[in-house]
């Protein structure tokens, strides 16, 4: 069994650059997603999808960033996107094939051979990463470079960030990396800075992510959930509110019926 395994991305030192959407898609030969004009600043990908396996957006904001100096009323956020790898991961147990499955680097992997293309793990995941290809239906996601890790290789993306806003390693030594990094941020002024999803205590709805960030804003503004909940996690209590008012409606015709019964016979 090999060591469990993370990112860590820290939005504060990403500079958009894209080498890591590039570095993603030479090594797992990917194709292009069009050269087209998206409207959302500079990003011309727009979100993850089936041939986007990392993702930076744009976010441009019209309010100073914090600890900016006055006068500025405009700033930058810059984040590289990835499929988090859940811990209670959506995808894995909507998978009717088998398809999908936890590695021994705790990661989450589609098999494209055995994948059928039923879009069940689409609708299952609360982050909407994974996605369908056109052309044959089946899906796929980021794949952690596995091919890398099985040969003790630094994925992709991380192996070509210049400035370690990706962070790779096993994953109790990132989460450290990230709690000193959220400090020296906090300390330089920036107090809203805070970890998304590095454990199940702050985000109980995936138990933690394998993929987790260091933001300055809310979620929605990097385009990530503010709560995001793994389908099967509900279940149990849907079945339950529906058994309730499986009842209710059963004694309310119950009731109608005897009161019925009852004026018939005045």
């Amino acid at each position: 069994m090999g060591d469990k395994v993370g990112f860590f991305t820290d939005t504060t030192v990403c500079i958009g650059c894209k080498a890591c959407e590039v570095a993603c898609k030479q090594w797992n030969q990917l194709p292009d997603d069009g050269f087209v004009f998206t409207g959302m600043s500079l990003d011309n990908t727009g979100h993850l999808g089936s041939t986007s396996w990392r993702h930076v957006a744009f976010v441009e904001r019209p309010i100073p960033a914090q600890g900016q100096k006055s006068g500025n009323d405009f700033s930058w956020l810059f984040s590289s996107d990835v499929c988090k790898h859940c811990q209670r991961a959506g995808c894995l147990e909507a998978c009717p094939t088998g398809a999908i499955l936890r590695t021994e680097f705790d990661t989450v992997y589609v098999q494209p051979d055995i994948c059928n293309g039923c879009g069940y793990c689409v609708s299952a995941c609360p982050f909407g990463v994974i996605d369908r290809r056109e052309d044959d239906g089946r899906a796929f996601k980021c794949t952690f470079c596995y091919d890398r890790l099985k040969d003790d290789l630094t994925p992709a993306c991380a192996k070509a960030c210049p400035t370690e806003s990706i962070v790779f390693g096993p994953l109790e030594q990132i989460k450290d990396e990230a709690r000193r990094r959220l400090r020296t941020v906090h300390e330089r002024g920036v107090t809203d800075a805070y970890l998304y999803g590095m454990d199940e205590e702050s985000q109980p709805g995936t138990e933690g992510l394998n993929a987790f960030f260091l933001l300055v804003d809310e979620p929605e503004v990097y385009n990530l959930p503010p709560d995001p909940v793994v389908p099967t996690k509900t279940a149990a209590q849907s079945w339950t509110a529906a058994a309730l008012a499986s009842v209710g409606m059963f004694a309310a015709v119950v009731g109608a019926t005897w009161y019925a019964a009852a004026g018939g016979r005045r």
